[in-house]
């Protein structure tokens, strides 16, 4: 388990490249990323919503006029999958895909690039993330973060410090600070 966590972020073709060096073309790798795509969409479509309290959290972002964006390893086909199967797209002003970086997580170009697409400073950005590779891409960013715990626990993420909080969905009252003036 250690070493698939070790193995196991950034984009598909970096993936097969660190587990099966020289093993795939780049087309054989384009291949298999659509191949585990379409089947990933086909399995998790039925188990497809939104967490706990995410939609009245996006209203409240947009009633604040607080600017969101996306930045994510995932390959536009899979975000566009996820924000028109969820109806969320108008609350995104920005969206940043592995297809759109050199270099994926844990580097913070994606959460730089989606900064700059919103015209915000990092420093003023709060990421919500739920790995520790996105999480070490944001506060390299020098961005502040809010960890979902929803894939892995509180201790998988001890190494980071200045984690703003933890949380389980957008249900939790530490989030209504965000919306606090300044």
């Amino acid at each position: 388990m250690e070493q698939m966590q070790e193995q196991c972020y950034g984009k598909n073709g970096e993936i097969l490249e660190r587990v099966f060096p020289g093993r795939f073309t780049n087309e054989e790798k384009d291949r298999l990323e659509m191949e585990k795509e379409t089947f990933y969409q086909k399995i998790y479509r039925p188990e497809m919503k939104l967490i706990g309290g995410l939609h009245p959290f996006l209203d409240k972002t947009k009633e604040n006029n607080i600017v969101n964006g996306i930045g994510s390893a995932a390959i536009m086909l899979n975000i566009n999958f996820i924000l028109d199967g969820l109806n969320i797209r108008p609350y995104f002003k920005a969206i940043v895909s592995a297809n759109d970086v050199s270099t994926s997580k844990p580097h913070p170009e994606t959460f730089l690039r989606c900064a700059e697409l919103l015209s915000v400073p990092p420093a003023d950005c709060i990421v919500f993330e739920d790995a520790p590779k996105g999480v070490e891409a944001a506060l390299t960013a020098g961005m502040q973060c809010v960890v979902l715990t929803t894939m892995h626990t509180e201790e998988e993420f001890s190494r980071y410090p200045g984690i703003g909080c933890f949380i389980k969905d957008y249900t939790n009252p530490q989030l209504d600070k965000l919306f606090i003036r300044r």
